[in-house]
């Protein structure tokens, strides 16, 4: 049986393969934890997000204006982390960006409770595996809409829809991604990368 005595077990690297029994930590262990070192609560484990790059955080700032503006236009959140994003007891994550539709305001309050219309991970060396492993397992299951993940190196996004069977890929249309699942959301790839900074 699980105590809070127990000493805290934190993550560093990911796991190269899928993990199927939860661990031991949930919510309440969660919300005990001091700030530091940075965490999230993934299936009940406690993996480490370290600092970003600037490299990373060029691609955050760009992406939340993307989506800032889309919310301004048609209503709804769009939010930089770090929050907390309450998926599961056993999984709260804070992903780089998210966007909640005004429909489903009623998920935001000090946290987010519930999955968001939309996520945006912006992969690192740190915490790639993750994004693209437990943490996409986990946006599908608690029901995400639409998942993009960044590669801030390769200069890439790659666009997931859930359905009934899973994430699918969505390509983009002559270069410029038009989101099925949230109407309205658009992004122009090559403008996008030629105006980040270098």
């Amino acid at each position: 049986m699980y105590t809070r005595r127990m000493a805290v077990v934190y993550e560093t690297e990911a796991p190269h393969g899928t993990r199927t029994e939860l661990g031991p930590y949930r919510e309440a262990d969660y919300l005990e934890l001091p700030e530091e070192p940075r965490c999230e609560l993934l299936y009940g484990r406690l993996p480490v997000t370290p600092a970003p790059t600037v490299r990373h955080q060029l691609v955050v700032v760009a992406v939340l204006r993307v989506l800032d503006r889309f919310a301004r236009q048609r209503g709804g959140y769009a939010v930089v982390s770090p929050v907390d994003v309450v998926l599961a007891d056993h999984s709260i994550v804070q992903p780089d960006v998210i966007y909640v539709s005004p429909e489903r305001a009623a998920i935001l309050g000090q946290r987010v409770e519930g999955a968001p219309d939309l996520v945006v991970e912006v992969l690192s060396p740190a915490t790639g595996r993750r994004d693209l492993g437990e943490k996409l397992r986990l946006y599908a299951e608690s029901g995400v809409i639409e998942y993009w993940i960044v590669d801030p190196q390769l200069e890439t996004f790659e666009f997931l829809e859930n359905t009934p069977a899973g994430f699918r890929v969505r390509l983009p249309d002559g270069g410029v991604h038009r989101s099925a699942a949230i109407g309205g959301v658009e992004l122009d790839l090559e403008a996008f990368w030629r105006d980040l900074p270098s």
